[in-house]
């Protein structure tokens, strides 16, 4: 009785003790799976990341490069390819793989500011780009780089724009100036006074014609012009163009003579297109010598995608050596100083006209040969093809007038012309 008595009460505590170590055991496989592991924050077989990151990385408008502890790629943004930073699954920029290398080592974000090679140029480019590395859990370490070549482009046409204007308009202001101080020295000399008043004025119109033209520049940039746009006539610009310039080229005894194919329509704002061509009519005019001839005409040009005209001014002035022809549409840019001066030029028709071609969707291009003149050349849409920008724009521009004539849809414009003109 004694021994059955000392078996069950053995039995009882070796059930007890299982039953202890049990518990712990599911205790502690509870807790291992609480724990964070080396695995958890690592990509898995399939190269996944840990949750979250992948949907935050894609929304993201910085290149995006995440590396392993071994410096693998585990996953790069297309942009991060396009500019060169991963090439056979390994980060290609040396400097950030050091940055990347010391984040993971102590934890610590790091950023800053590198010059790389433009890949598949030959030229001297380069990408400025600022580089952000950050931890990514215990092991994966993030890049954002972003791409800031435009933005310090832009600064730097923005810096040099501002020392140009200074450097401009300080000339006129200063020489205004001195003439002031001149005609008052010279208060009891009518003929000096005359002379350097006739002076002052010639300055004044100077700066008149670069306050102006900065307007006229800032406008062209600023504007959309194709938001007021109606088809113009070449006859009538080209007109204007020629009355712009009739007293000057009267004075240097220069013949302007207008050609072509007539009734050319231009899709696009009126004010603007006077501008550019006038300004190509102008520079015509101010640099060929007495009694020369200034020739424009205007023709029809079959191209993919619809018709344009191409308007083309031509001179016999001094002609524009081959490394100018590539600056003269920079702003304040002048191929001889001296004449511009001579002339009022400010360095910006040229510009202006640029813009205003292509935000017109067109283009203005120069030929030249030093001696014998220049020919420059606006090509732009023709006013024909209305039917597609209805389509493409959602509404008529041209609304027919119920008497075998078409309109502009536009309320304030009257002008009316043929249908097979406007609607081949």
């Amino acid at each position: 009785m004694d021994v059955n008595a000392a078996v069950a009460a053995a039995a009882a505590i070796a059930g007890l003790c299982t039953g202890v170590i049990a518990m712990l055991a599911f205790r502690w496989s509870e807790r291992d799976q609480k724990k964070p592991t080396r695995t958890s924050l690592r990509p898995d077989s399939n190269g996944a990341l840990p949750p979250g990151v992948d949907t935050v990385l894609s929304v993201l408008s910085s290149s995006a490069v995440v590396l392993d502890e071994s410096d693998s790629v585990v996953k790069a943004s297309s942009a991060a390819y396009a500019l060169g930073l991963v090439r056979g699954g390994r980060l290609a920029v040396e400097p950030m793989l050091h940055m990347a290398r010391d984040t993971r080592r102590d934890g610590e974000i790091r950023q800053v500011e590198l010059d790389l090679p433009r890949r598949g140029t030959g030229r001297g480019e380069a990408l400025a780009v600022s580089a952000r590395v950050a931890p990514l859990g215990s092991r994966l370490v993030l890049l954002l780089v972003e791409d800031l070549t435009e933005a310090r482009r832009i600064e730097a046409v923005r810096r040099d724009f501002v020392a140009n204007v200074s450097h401009e308009l300080k000339t006129p202001v200063g020489a205004l100036s001195l003439l002031s101080e001149a005609v008052m020295d010279a208060s009891d000399d009518p003929e000096a006074v005359e002379r350097f008043a006739g002076r002052m004025q010639i300055e004044a119109t100077r700066l008149t014609n670069l306050v102006q033209e900065l307007i006229d520049l800032s406008r062209v940039q600023n504007d959309d012009p194709l938001e007021d746009a109606e088809p113009v006539r070449v006859d009538e610009l080209v007109a204007e163009a020629i009355d712009r310039c009739r007293q000057q080229a009267g004075t240097k005894q220069i013949t302007m003579a207008a050609g072509g194919t007539a009734e050319l329509r231009i899709w696009g704002n009126r004010g603007q297109l006077a501008a550019a061509l006038g300004n190509l009519v102008e520079n015509a005019v101010n640099y060929s010598p007495a009694r020369t001839r200034v020739g424009i005409a205007a023709r029809r040009l079959a191209v993919p995608g619809g018709d344009q005209i191409e308007i083309a001014v031509t001179d016999q002035g001094i002609g524009i050596s081959e490394k100018d022809r590539e600056r003269v549409f920079e702003r304040f840019y002048r191929v001889d100083p001296a004449r511009s001066r001579a002339t009022g030029g400010t360095g910006l028709g040229l510009a202006i006209v640029k813009h205003v071609a292509a935000s017109h969707g067109g283009e203005v291009t120069v030929w030249s040969s030093e001696g014998q003149g220049s020919t420059f050349t606006l090509r732009l849409p023709e006013a024909g093809s209305v039917r597609d920008r209805d389509r493409a724009t959602g509404g008529p521009l041209i609304v027919n007038g119920g008497d075998g004539t078409y309109r502009t849809a536009n309320p304030d414009t009257l002008e009316t012309f043929p249908a097979p003109e406007v609607l081949p």
